[in-house]
């Protein structure tokens, strides 16, 4: 049923938000001040359609993408960029207040640069018969065909018709695959999941689709089909071999803007564990000037990971090591030799390994999150265990989503 509300605020989804009596209705594309039109006819009363601005906040913008409103990749597209970097920023004051934690939050560091080096496109056959290749529907999980993306890095260049290409070979039934591309310093590398088992016929195929789009790699699973070039990615000085599937920042300007902040964190320190540390984002930048031991559950990042150290001149040593950090945190005993700590988890947060440092004496913690709900809630075991907070930096390298990610130190 179709009525018009004023929209109040927008929330930390990205979505306007209408309050009527005891009830918030989520309206996403609406800014707060609008009155728009909606339509809550599909059965939930608190999620609408927005059909139309009535009366545009001053602040809206056109959007620069045409798939904006019908991919679910981007929240916001449509508010001008000094209240959408506020509205970021206070995402993250208004989840630590709400947690109780008093501190400087400083002004939000813009990390997108030349834009996204690694994304997921999701391929499906429709019931149409048609295959579709692009990005999840907001809200949904159908497939959006995505011709061109204007976040990605220009070196991600030819990677939507490479994974069409791949979908094609694979040709996907009513199961979506799952097509990781990452820009590397030799191409790009391909990885994709979801496939099932493939005749020998396909895997010929596939292998001509990487000569024909002149993949670096390609893999299924992990398992190599072809590579013309051995995938590395830059990390300081090192040249660091990528293993297929690797998690690395979204954005090459992110994850130097998270070590240039996690770096001045450390100055004095002269022995840091790097906790979470993947292929060495933080560990090959760190030991320029400390010694650094890492530690992280994907094996093959952190054999990627002494491969680039031991080839890297002028590193002071590093020493990494596969481990569980969940079901084997380090504990007091082990961090005793430390002086600083710096932990990156994933989204889950880290509060197995967090409950250890708050029960140990390392005089500096650096704490990054993609998460400020579970970093809220990990911040404030160390600090009813002594630790200081000394502060958070949020950054955005997910330019046009809710998604934040920040830095903080803590200190005893």
């Amino acid at each position: 049923m179709a009525e018009t509300v004023t929209i109040d605020h927008v929330g930390h989804r990205g979505d306007g938000v209408a309050i009527d009596g005891p009830r918030s209705i989520y309206v996403p594309y609406a800014l707060a001040g609008e009155i728009v039109e909606i339509d809550t006819a599909d059965g939930d009363p608190e999620r609408a359609r927005l059909l139309r601005v009535a009366q545009p906040s001053p602040e809206r913008i056109p959007p620069f993408c045409d798939y904006f409103g019908q991919c679910g990749g981007c929240a916001i597209q449509h508010w001008h960029a000094d209240a959408y970097r506020a509205w970021k920023r206070r995402i993250v004051v208004d989840t630590l207040a709400q947690a109780g934690i008093t501190c400087n939050v400083a002004d939000l560091v813009d990390a997108h640069g030349a834009g996204r080096r690694r994304v997921t496109v999701h391929a499906r056959r429709g019931a149409d018969g048609e295959l579709r290749v692009g990005f999840a529907a907001a809200g949904s999980h159908a497939i959006v065909a995505i011709a061109d993306c204007p976040i990605l890095d220009p070196a991600m260049c030819g990677a939507l018709d490479a994974a069409r290409a791949v979908a094609e070979a694979l040709k996907p039934t009513n199961k979506p695959l799952d097509i990781q591309i990452t820009a590397t310093g030799n191409g790009l590398d391909v990885d994709v999941r979801g496939s099932g088992s493939v005749p020998a016929a396909t895997v010929a195929t596939l292998s001509r689709v990487a000569e024909k789009h002149r993949l670096a790699r390609l893999t299924r699973h992990g398992e190599l089909v072809l590579m013309r070039n051995a995938p590395t990615v830059t990390i300081g000085a090192a040249q660091v071999p990528l293993p297929p599937g690797s998690f690395l920042q979204a954005t090459a300007a992110g994850e130097a803007t998270l070590a240039a902040l996690v770096q001045g964190h450390c100055k004095r320190a002269k022995h840091i564990a790097d906790l979470f540390c993947g292929v060495g984002p933080f560990a090959l930048r760190l030991a320029t000037s400390a010694r650094v031991t890492a530690f992280d559950s994907d094996a093959g990042a952190v054999t990627s990971l002494q491969k680039a150290a031991t080839a890297t001149k002028g590193l002071k040593p590093i020493k990494a090591e596969a481990r569980d950090l969940f079901r084997r945190p380090l504990v007091p005993q082990e961090l005793r030799d430390y002086d600083a700590v710096v932990f990156d988890p994933p989204r889950q947060g880290a509060q197995a390994q967090v409950t250890q440092l708050a029960a140990s004496r390392v005089a500096t913690v650096v704490a990054v999150s993609c998460n400020a709900a579970t970093f809220a809630r990990d911040a404030n075991i160390l600090i009813e265990s002594g630790y200081r907070i000394e502060g958070v930096t949020p950054v955005d390298q997910f330019r046009h989503t809710p998604h934040v990610e920040l830095v903080a130190r803590f200190s005893r």
